[in-house]
Order: C-alpha cells, then structure tokens, then sequence
C-alpha cells in the first residue's frame, strides 16, 4: 500500500497521481494556457449538467471553499425586496441560514428531522401560503448524514409557483447525472474538490443567465459579488482577483479523468459499487446504518456507533488511520455515528482493502457487534 492515506471522506479527497501531477508548473494568472484553462473548464462543467451558454446558463468560479460560492449565490441573486425559502434537513441546510441572517436577508426557515427528506408536498404548502417568497435554496446531498433530498420534485414545485431554485450540490454534482433545465434548477453550485475530484481551492456555481443578469448591484460583497465576478470572466477571461491558479490546472485534468472514465454516469456507477460493497461488508461486521434505505444517497454513509461499551471512536480512527484509511466523524445531534465516503479516487478492492482493515481493528479492540 502506497504510504498516502486513502480518504473515505466527503472531501477533500484522495486524487490521481495525473491531477497532482498538473500542479507542479507554475502558471501566471494572466498566462494564455491558464486563461484558456479557465474557459475549457467552464464550458465543461455546463456540459456535465446537461446545459450550455447557448442554451442560457453560465459558469462563474469563485476562489474559496464549497461554502464561498454558497455564500457568493445567496448574497448575491437574492434581493433587497425578494424573500428566500431555506429547506433545512442538516447541517449545511442551517449553514445557508446563518448565511441569510449574516447577509440580513428576508428569509423563512423549514426545518426536518435530519434523518427525513424534504418533501415537495411542504414546500408547495410553503409557496402557497406566502406569496412573498420569491427564491428557495436545498441541499442536494445533505452530507451530514448522506441523504439525498428529491430535488427534482422540488424544482417541480418551485417552477410551477415561479420561484427561483437555489442547490446546493457540493457532494453530488460530478458524481450524479443531472441535467439543470430538466430539474429546474436555477442556480448550482459545486466545488473542485468534490466528486469531479480535484483538489481544493475554488467553487463554482452554475446559473441561469436569465436570473444572474437580476443580481447586477445586489451583491453585499466586494469578493463574493457572483455578478461581478462573471462579469469579471466574461470581459477578459481573467479574474477580479488573484486566482487559484495550481487548483485551476489540477482541476482541468480532473475533468479530462472523468471523460476517460466515462463521464458522470460511468463514475457514478462506480461509486454506487463502491456503497453496496461497503454496505455487505459492514452489514457483515454488525454495523447498522443510520438511515433508512428509501432515502440514503451513494456519496457517504453514516454508521450508528456500535452498542458496546469496548468501541472508542478516537481509538477506532486512529488506528484506521495508522493503517491508510481515513473515515470522518459523524454531525447527528441525535445519536453518536461515523460517516464514511464512497467518492474520490477510491475504487471496489479499496473499500475491501478498508472492510478488512476495520475488521482487524475491531478483534484488536475486542469490540463484539451483536
């Protein structure tokens, strides 16, 4: 086994040596092959979603982690008279609350239990009711426990009622087909290091041209301004500000990586193999799952702890970890549970590589899974 750990997290993850490799020539921001990088990559990721600028959508980069580009959508296209539907199942649910609140934003909150989707049956009774609301923002994969929430039903729902349809699709998008027009989704936003499996460094959001040209003088940030920032692009190919540039190379071999493995649907099978194995072979350790099968996505699982006083997280981490395998702590505020990715570089005789590590750790431990 290489000496480089594997992450079994929601990312960052673990990258190809042929991404890693791309970062080692330097490259000024204004330097024909960066700049044209830039371009490459924002027609391609309108292609992964099924759109293109004919057909009335943008990319705009945003330097910064998944969060930046968020915060860069909800501070920007949502305005001053305009009132914002947040659909909360988990925590990055509540991290765009805290975001409208910071931003002083009009805003209503609907809140789940986290461990249930949001239904388009109560976001239709939302709009119903309050014809103030005029956007509406969903997590897709909701990463704090791996749900995938209904976006598409919910997209339905929005248009219908003629409502703006914010997705937060940090953890899916690359490893999902979507396609944006079919899902009704006006604005998408994603980042480098994610399924499309770069390396961290920039955000991007995906937007319909038609409600970016509205947030034009909205922005409440001089950084995150989404609309100057494709402004900014679209005028020079440049940024406004020093850009990511290492991260920029990286992820433009990733995309190459992701056509050569087939596209979205080709890596979206393999990380669906790389769940049901690891489903089996935890299921065979003992472990119990902490939601139910209807509702549970392919990006991470959460395990609930098992109920034996003999298992200590920070000891079964730590001892993975010696080992090469990098899981992630779990964010239930009802149960204690761990969480553990199917995204990245990681392939079926990894899982099993870690399925036989977690094993030898729990007989080491003497930890017994009735």
């Amino acid at each position: 086994m290489s000496n480089a750990p594997l992450l079994f997290t929601p990312g960052p993850l673990t990258t190809s040596v042929t991404v890693k490799q791309a970062m080692l020539q330097d490259y000024g921001s204004r330097d024909f092959a960066f700049v044209k990088a830039v371009k490459d990559i924002r027609d391609g990721l309108l292609e992964l979603a099924n759109v293109s600028r004919d057909k009335g959508y943008e990319c705009v980069i945003v330097q910064g982690s998944g969060t930046f580009g968020v915060e860069s959508v909800i501070s920007s296209v949502v305005g001053e008279r305009d009132k914002l539907l947040i659909l909360v199942n988990g925590a990055y649910g509540e991290r765009i609350a805290k975001m409208a609140k910071i931003h002083k934003l009009n805003h209503h909150i609907v809140r789940f239990e986290e461990d249930a989707i949001v239904t388009p049956e109560v976001v239709e009774s939302y709009l119903k009711e309050d014809a103030a609301i005029t956007h509406v923002a969903c997590i897709h994969s909701e990463t704090t426990t791996g749900l995938f929430n209904p976006v598409k039903d919910i997209g339905a729902v929005c248009k219908k009622y003629g409502k703006v349809f914010i997705v937060d699709a940090m953890s899916s998008f690359g490893g999902v087909v979507m396609d944006m027009a079919d899902m009704y989704i006006d604005f998408l936003v994603s980042s480098s290091n994610k399924c499309i499996e770069g390396v961290p460094g920039f955000a991007f959001a995906l937007c319909k041209r038609s409600e970016l040209e509205k947030a034009k003088g909205q922005g409440r940030s001089l950084s995150l301004d989404l609309y100057d920032q494709w402004a900014g692009l679209e005028a020079s190919g440049q940024f406004r500000f020093t850009p990511p540039t290492l991260s920029i190379m990286a992820f433009r071999q990733a995309l190459a990586e992701l056509q050569e493995e087939g596209g979205v649907a080709a890596r979206e099978r393999r990380y669906k193999s790389n769940k049901q194995i690891l489903d089996d072979g935890m299921a065979a350790l003992g472990f119990k799952q902490y939601l139910s099968a209807d509702i549970q996505g392919h990006i991470i699982t959460s395990f609930l702890y098992p109920d034996n006083p003999s298992f200590r997280f920070d000891s079964f981490y730590k001892k993975l970890n010696e080992r090469g395998f990098v899981i992630y702590p779990g964010k239930l505020s009802k149960t204690d549970a761990f969480r553990i990715g199917n995204i990245g570089q990681i392939f079926p005789v990894d899982v099993r590589s870690l399925l036989a590590a977690i094993k030898e750790v729990l007989l080491e431990d003497k930890v017994v899974i009735e």
